[in-house]
């Protein structure tokens, strides 16, 4: 791939200079240097603005899926009953989670295209007594955003707690942070970082249930993070990453959360209007359900000749589906970096070309 190539991925995303040049710094020694422990509390502080939530931070040293499985590895003992709620992916994906850590999952899943009822969670969470409950905010694999608003409080409410990925919509899109326990992001997605960290905000009930549980696990546990007996750090971080991220953060706390999700809303908008001038219908089809931060077009059996065609003849790279609907769906991710209006324009121009 050549410097002139247009990375449209949903993750990983474009990296602007000034991220890859803050990657470059020479790295402090987390482990003794002194001023470290207050650059890491300013990056934890400037992170939980991104959130929008006074709960604790922590920084986890590897790509998202690490913070997926270390919530539910934290949160889940043997014999809990773990409600999975799936309507994509990695929604199914958390029972596996759940499985390997000895719970119960039970598992919600429903078509692809549609959002969940908060009446039937509301029915699920009467009969039933959970110690937690797994969902994705967005589902990158079809572009689908999901309205947690009517399910959390119900949640909440009944002492259930939550545990979210929010990788691909954090810094992109409003997360309800307020009402999660566990809120996973990762820096290659809307942080327009390089791959490496997980972001999570944890809840006091979340690290009250973290204490109570015994743990499995040291590298995919977040106990080792709340535990008194590390004088700071479980183990060296990802210094240089930390660094990207925090330039990463400054840049999305530079221009205003307001402003950085209502780019990310009219790159979205702009790049379904020219899907739909080509004929391209969305996946899912109801606008609602869309995500502001990739869009999901259905390209039935020739998703990935497009794929190629696209890259060799125009310098531009997007993703296909996931496995089943690999070769039936094509995905533009306009998020952090890559969420404007010129970088869609190539992207669709070229995918336009490639149609004729």
């Amino acid at each position: 791939m050549n410097d002139g190539t247009l990375t449209m991925t949903p993750g990983p995303t474009a990296v602007p200079d000034d991220v890859r040049e803050a990657m470059a710094r020479p790295p402090m020694n987390p482990d003794v240097d002194p001023d470290f422990a207050s650059y890491y509390e300013t990056l934890l502080d400037k992170l939980a603005r991104i959130y929008e939530t006074d709960d604790e931070m922590v920084v986890l040293g590897g790509e998202g899926i690490l913070g997926l499985e270390a919530a539910v590895t934290s949160l889940v003992a043997p014999g809990d009953d773990v409600l999975c709620l799936g309507n994509g992916l990695y929604g199914d994906g958390f029972s596996d989670f759940v499985e390997m850590a000895g719970g119960n999952p039970v598992s919600h899943s429903i078509d692809y295209t549609d959002g969940f009822d908060p009446d039937e969670i509301a029915s699920l969470v009467a009969k039933n007594e959970f110690t937690a409950a797994t969902m994705v905010h967005c589902e990158t694999p079809t572009g689908l955003l999901n309205d947690f608003d009517g399910i959390l409080p119900t949640l909440q409410e009944a002492g259930v707690l939550t545990i979210v990925d929010a990788v691909s919509s954090l810094g992109g899109t409003s997360v309800p942070v307020e009402h999660i326990d566990v809120c996973l992001g990762g820096s290659q997605k809307c942080f327009s970082s390089p791959p490496g960290l997980t972001t999570i905000s944890v809840s006091d009930s979340a690290w009250e249930k973290v204490e109570t549980t015994e743990q499995h696990s040291f590298y995919t546990s977040l106990e080792p993070w709340h535990d008194p007996d590390f004088s700071f750090l479980p183990y060296t971080h990802l210094v240089s990453n930390l660094y990207a991220l925090e330039a990463s953060i400054d840049r999305i706390l530079d221009e205003g959360l307001t402003s950085v999700f209502a780019r990310h809303e009219d790159a979205a908008e702009f790049c379904r209007r020219r899907g739909n001038e080509l004929g391209l219908g969305s996946f899912p089809e109801t606008e609602s359900l869309c995500s502001p931060t990739v869009t999901a077009f259905e390209i039935e059996g020739s998703a990935t000749t497009l794929q190629r065609r696209l890259q060799d003849d125009h310098d531009v790279l997007v993703a296909t589906g996931l496995g089943e609907m690999a070769d039936d769906i094509l995905r533009v991710g306009h998020m952090g970096y890559n969420a404007r209006e010129s970088r869609v324009e190539r992207t669709m121009d070229a995918l336009e070309s490639a149609l004729g």
